[in-house]
């Protein structure tokens, strides 16, 4: 029967009927027992993470079918359903057994063993369902190298392995393990937040964002496409996925950038570019934030106050890139449409500036992001009375069961992630491959920002952003935070400030250094002693000399970094998600439209050079827009010298002079290079719209393209 009324709908499997009502009803129940436990903490947390899982692996078996047949023939959806139901048991059953576990002595009796085993094949087989091969393939490498092969392993990377049983215990109960701290973020502040965008987008939110951005930008130069931007960013706000930002936006953008005479591909490229900001925009920023905030254990609403000017500068990179474009081709505004912010917001405003209002206020009043996000969802339901889409109990109860389904794929991902994060704990791999990384940079963080670049490339390629930014952070935030401290050792040592007790760690940690040490340092002299220290003696150094409040910088900027690299995967071919998504909508050739979108997306690659090497995210606010304003100049000017034009055509020559110009406004720390850098640009600015070369006007191309 259920079989009958199901819909193709690719990978997805859609109910009608009174499956779809039952469906519903436990996507619904599953959200409230979420809110309830939100501020009733009758369960552990180990509870919670597991019942957490349960549910979700439950709707993951019965939404993701085991396989589809090349004729389209699923597995039976009875199938699916009775192996999410044992799995979800098994997840209970672990739960409940975990004091009679201790008390035998950590000995896992036979049931114990079955459950264990379902819950952990289980795990695998659903992730493959809903992210694909790659990260079940990982889980089982990880597994089986600390049970049996990494003894066979030579060099640093040799492990002596552990019993099945230990291996198992630590999968499911350590901190870092199924139903650990990346659960407890997901059961909590993911899932609550994702419910809190759902309420928005039923409550008319995101047909409000797009009203808005064409009002504020429909009749600029280059304006559909700086409406993506906008209604990007604000959406990025409400989904924090870049794919689900694309695909909502972009059917809208997209077409009206390709009327205003954009090519298909760069209406592709901007969509899919904007879009991936959206996980960089405050105050969801995706699940990235919570997990940085578990990771660094700095304040959430710390995080997300310094990645507001970061992610500003994005989205303004990306609409320099987009304004620039509209005057190469001498693209004119589009016609008035008659949407002015008066309307826009009498319409929908309401229901997107209330409750978002509301999330910040809480936020920085002290409030826990749970209870912010919460109240947030009552916020969303009593503002969509004051406009035309007021959410009765119906509304209600579909804005529960999209949050929840939304929600499959994270959850499912993010508890099974901590078993490959849990083998990084216990093997000591992260601290390893910090090692390495340092190693191979030679203590220069630019090269270690290269080589994390591209090993968030290629993690990217099958790791969603999330698992991505998790793996690598584990991996290698060890070494770029040290990294990123020694900048402030070694200015200590150039100065002659270094505390008598580092000295003596250098002295004795190398003594041919003697005479070096007993007079004036220069900085470079710092800087290659400081680089060729030994972690043994660089790791006391750095706990000696710097301050706590420096260290705590250094690592949020680690993190930021990695997390900011990992968005990469969703706009750089081969994989580029965002942008082959965006290519489906232009119609336009999908690796074509990664290029453009790749070309687009540099902020991704610039502001993590800026958190390296400036107070972007550690100084004080003036310091903080100092840099965003040089930042600011210096993308213009890069972006001016990547498209040949400013709001004139111009030649190799002057793009060199915009690229220097730009580079100049950006380098780190040099105020006077940074202040003729920002005149350079703007300089060549005025002389390129007096001397500039004017393009003929382009055609606007039809609908039908």
């Amino acid at each position: 029967m259920a079989d009958e009324q199901e819909i193709d709908t690719g990978a997805l499997r859609t109910f009608t009927g009174i499956p779809n009502m039952i469906l519903s009803v436990a996507c619904f129940l599953i959200a409230i027992g979420h809110l309830y436990v939100a501020f009733d903490p009758i369960l552990s947390e180990l509870e919670r993470n597991a019942y957490h899982f349960a549910g979700f692996a439950a709707l993951a078996a019965v939404l993701y079918p085991m396989w589809k047949g090349k004729s389209g023939k699923r597995a039976p959806v009875l199938l699916d359903a009775m192996i999410g139901l044992t799995v979800a048991v098994a997840a209970v059953w672990l739960a409940q057994a975990e004091n009679a576990i201790y008390d035998r002595g950590v000995k896992f009796s036979t049931p114990d063993w079955i459950a264990a085993a379902i819950c952990i094949m289980g795990a695998i087989e659903l992730t493959r369902r809903v992210a694909g091969v790659i990260i079940p393939g990982l889980i089982i490498i990880a597994l089986s190298y600390i049970v049996f092969w990494g003894q066979y392993v030579g060099g640093i990377f040799s492990f002596p392995g552990l019993s099945l049983e230990t291996v198992a215990f630590r999968s499911i109960y350590g901190d870092d393990a199924m139903f650990g701290t990346i659960a407890r973020i997901s059961s909590t502040f993911v899932f609550l937040f994702i419910i809190f965008g759902a309420f928005l987008l039923r409550s008319g939110a995101g047909e409000f964002v797009i009203n808005l951005a064409r009002a504020v930008a429909g009749r600029m130069v280059g304006g559909p496409g700086i409406v993506a931007v906008i209604a990007s960013g604000l959406t990025g706000t409400i989904s924090g996925s870049a794919v689900a930002n694309t695909a909502s936006t972009g059917v809208i953008t997209i077409p009206l950038m390709k009327r205003a005479g954009f090519a298909p591909k760069f209406a592709g490229g901007v969509e899919a570019a904007a879009s991936t900001g959206g996980q960089l925009m405050p105050p969801i920023m995706g699940a990235g934030a919570f997990v940085m905030a578990s990771f660094t254990q700095i304040p959430y609403e710390h995080i997300v106050a310094v990645a507001a000017l970061p992610a500003l500068l994005y989205f303004l990179s990306v609409a320099f890139f987009v304004r620039i474009e509209a005057r190469r081709n001498n693209l004119p505004p589009m016609p008035d449409e008659g949407q002015t912010l008066g309307s826009a917001f009498k319409e929908g405003g309401a229901s997107f500036f209330i409750p978002i209002t509301t999330l910040i206020f809480l936020l920085v009043s002290g409030f826990t992001p749970t209870y912010a996000a919460v109240f947030g969802i009552c916020a969303v339901i009593a503002s969509s009375w004051l406009t035309k889409n007021p959410m009765g109990p119906r509304a209600v109860f579909e804005a529960f069961v999209m949050g929840t389904k939304a929600m499959v794929l994270t959850a499912v991902l993010l508890c099974s992630v901590g078993l490959i994060v849990n083998v990084i704990a216990t093997a000591g791999i992260g601290n390893t491959f910090s090692l390495m990384i340092a190693a191979w940079s030679g203590g220069n963080v630019l090269i270690a920002l290269v080589l994390i670049a591209l090993a968030s490339l290629v993690l990217g390629m099958g790791l969603p952003v999330t698992a991505a930014y998790i793996v690598l952070a584990t991996l290698s935030a060890p070494a770029l935070s040290g990294m990123i401290s020694d900048q402030f050792v070694i200015e200590q040592l150039a100065m002659g400030a270094l505390p008598d007790a580092a000295k003596a760690v250098l002295m004795f940690g190398v003594p041919e250094q003697a005479a070096l040490l007993a007079g004036e340092v220069t900085r470079a002299e710092a800087t290659e002693l400081i680089r060729s220290l030994p972690l043994e003696i660089a790791a006391p150094l750095r706990d000696l000399v710097v301050p706590q409040s420096v260290a705590m910088s250094a690592l949020l900027s680690a993190h930021m970094i990695i997390f900011w690299l990992s968005q990469d995967s969703n706009v750089t071919p081969p994989v580029a998600l965002a942008a082959f998504t965006a290519a489906a909508i232009a119609k336009a050739p999908a690796m074509a439209t990664g290029v453009a979108s790749w070309k687009l997306a540099k902020g991704l690659y610039i502001v993590p050079v800026l958190f390296a090497y400036t107070p972007f995210l550690s100084g004080n606010w003036p310091e903080m827009i100092l840099v965003f304003v040089f930042a600011v100049f210096g993308v213009y000017a890069i972006a001016a010298a990547l498209q040949g034009c400013m709001e004139k055509r111009f030649g190799p020559v002057m793009r060199m002079l915009a690229f220097a110009a730009g580079v100049a406004a950006l380098w780190p720390s040099i105020l006077i290079l940074n202040v003729l850098g920002v005149a350079a640009t703007i300089g060549l600015l005025v002389w390129n719209i007096k001397f500039g070369i004017t393009p003929k006007t382009s055609p606007v191309l039809p609908d039908a393209i």
